[in-house]
Formats: C-alpha cells, structure tokens, sequence
C-alpha cells in the first residue's frame, strides 16, 4: 500500500483476536512513533508497551470496551524534556504525532489499532500513574489498543470540502 492507502485503509479497530503481536512489529512501531516530529525536536515522550493480561485489565476499567487487544501502548509525556512554562504542554502534540505513526504503522503490517484518549481527564491520568507506577514527572497522554484484527471496516476518506477556509 502507499501513504495515501494506508491512510484510508486507518480505521479504529475495536474488535481483536486472541494473538500475540510479534515482538519485531512492536519495535517497528516504537522506531515509527519516534520518527515523529517534535516541537525543538525536545522528543519528550516514553513509550510504556503493556501486554501483562492483568494491567491490560486495569486499563479496561478506565476506557471501558467491549473487546480486549493483546497489547495497549501507553504514550506519555516526560516533563524532564518538555518546554518550560507557558510552552510545557507541546508534548500534547508531539505525542499525538508519534500516535498517529503508530496507527499508520500498525496498518501497514497489517494490525488493528485504536487510540484512546487518558489526558485531559485527571481521574483516568491518576489511574495510569498508578497502574504503570510512574514518577510524577511521567504524564500518561493517551493509550493506543494494538492486535489483529477481528473486524473489517471500509478504507474511507472524510474529506469535507465545507471544512477548508482559502485565504488568499
């Protein structure tokens, strides 16, 4: 597939199979998340990969679901690397980037993906601190369910015409 069919082919998977993903595809999409740019290239992400059936539950309870995937990445930002100040929070899109690289990536092998969002809702932050025993300085942004899929959903685009604004 190209850029452009892999973005299409990109639709949240909410049903999994029960299989392992491989250990070398999840290094593809930690090395593909981290190719994502970042604002003064800070890169002030951690990556936590959960594939413990146990803390995969947990999660479950604050992003209820229906289904359950082999493996949840938990994208985080560590403020050690952020911008100071009034500019600490560009981590918010640079760790959005590096999840959009993972939801393309996870595509291209042929995996299931969906993000799920944890910031900015402070009961579901101190949830994640908890469950992964992070140190304060760790901010759990977001967390993307990883696996085969068990459903098949329709490349799509959703291009809306009504939505650009030229200003010439």
């Amino acid at each position: 597939m190209n850029l452009k069919e892999i973005m299409y082919a990109r639709r949240s998977i909410r049903k999994f199979k029960d299989t392992k993903v491989k250990d070398e595809d999840i290094k593809y999409l930690l090395e593909v998340a981290m190719s994502a740019p970042s604002d003064c290239n800070r890169t002030p992400w951690e990556f936590y990969v959960v594939t413990n059936q146990e803390v995969l539950d947990k999660f479950y309870t604050i992003r209820p679901m229906r289904y359950k995937a082999p493996l949840a990445i938990v994208v985080c930002g560590n403020t050690n690397y952020t911008l100071k100040e009034h500019l600490a929070d560009y981590y918010i899109q640079d760790c959005s980037a590096a999840i959009e690289n993972i939801l393309l990536g996870a595509t291209e092998l042929g995996l299931g993906s969906c993000w799920c969002g944890i910031v900015p809702q402070i009961d579901r932050m101190a949830q994640a601190k908890e469950f992964l025993s992070l140190e304060d300085n760790i901010i759990p942004f977001a967390l993307v369910y990883i696996g085969y899929p068990d459903e098949e959903k329709e490349p799509r685009t959703q291009y809306d015409e009504s939505k650009v604004h030229y200003v010439k």
